[in-house]
C-alpha cells in the first residue's frame, strides 16, 4: 500500500465527482422536498468519499 497514488485523470474524476454531487446535496437539503434524506445520503456519501480521497491521497505526477 505504499505505492498508492492518484493519477491526474483519477483526481480530475474524483473532483468532478465530488463537485456533482456536493452540488445535488446541496440543493436536496434546501428543498427538503419529501425523501430529501435518502436522496442527500446518496449524493452525500460519494461527494465525502471523493473529497478524503482528494485530500489524503498523494497525485502522482511524472
Amino acid at each position: 500500500m505504499t505505492d498508492l497514488a492518484l493519477t491526474p485523470l483519477t483526481g480530475t474524476l474524483l473532483l468532478l465527482v465530488m463537485l456533482f454531487c456536493g452540488r445535488q446535496f446541496r440543493e436536496n437539503w434546501k428543498l427538503q422536498a419529501p425523501g430529501w434524506e435518502a436522496r442527500a445520503w446518496i449524493y452525500g456519501l460519494p461527494a465525502a468519499v471523493s473529497f478524503f480521497a482528494l485530500a489524503l491521497i498523494p497525485l502522482q505526477i511524472n
